[in-house]
């Protein structure tokens, strides 16, 4: 499957090109610099320019599936989250609406579910996700919302817990296995149309997402 990763430069995404190519994906990284063209090939993807405050449609094209995996990061203002959290992933789900591409997997956040209940410097990050969430579900399209934990750039473990809601939060998951249950649901027929939380756990990816 020829898929879109937006935000295919960061952490998460460096590694969901990897793995989306082990598995056999065409796995095509949106960026906004030539400078980083080696390092997506470098993992197996193929890139294309575009940039989220622009016009990217044509980033889009030719492809059967879009993962959003882009952040505004935790340095910018909230100017800059909406920016790209929200309005970046909203135009995102559109133009997959508009290019007639039907499955769609966003990348999102525990806690956006309620972001009134979230810290104060979180909040606009929060409410940002939650916004574009609900866009997406409001849509024809097949999605899937991931919503992770804590991230933690410790090497990925493959070992999860998953949960609509989980009723412990605590901890934290790598990025990695962000990226590894990214990929596991992309073609996973059982998280189509589903919301759901993740954190390290005790089981596999495969066996803690069958079980939700």
């Amino acid at each position: 499957m020829k898929v879109l990763v937006i935000g295919a430069n960061g952490q998460v995404g460096t590694h969901l090109i990897t793995k989306l190519a082990e598995r056999g994906h065409e796995p095509v990284g949106m960026i906004r610099d030539t400078d980083q063209v080696k390092a997506i090939e470098d993992a197996g993807g193929k890139t294309v320019l575009g940039d989220l405050e622009k016009d990217f449609s044509q980033a889009l094209y030719g492809c059967e599936a879009v993962i959003f995996a882009a952040g505004s990061g935790p340095h910018t203002g909230a100017d800059k989250t909406i920016m790209i959290d929200q309005e970046g992933a909203i135009k995102a789900v559109d133009e997959a609406k508009q290019q007639g591409i039907k499955r769609f997997v966003m990348l999102s956040t525990v806690g956006s579910d309620y972001p009134e209940k979230g810290p104060d410097n979180m909040k606009p990050y929060l409410h940002a996700k939650k916004r574009a969430d609900e866009h997406l579900k409001a849509t024809n399209l097949t999605y899937t919302i991931l919503r992770p934990g804590r991230l933690s750039n410790e090497p990925g473990t493959g070992q999860i817990r998953a949960a609509e809601t989980l009723e412990d939060k605590s901890g934290e998951i790598p990025r990695e296995d962000v990226a590894a249950v990214l990929t596991e649901v992309l073609e996973n027929k059982h998280t189509f149309n589903r919301t759901f939380e993740v954190l390290n756990g005790d089981q596999s990816i495969s066996d803690a997402i069958g079980q939700l």
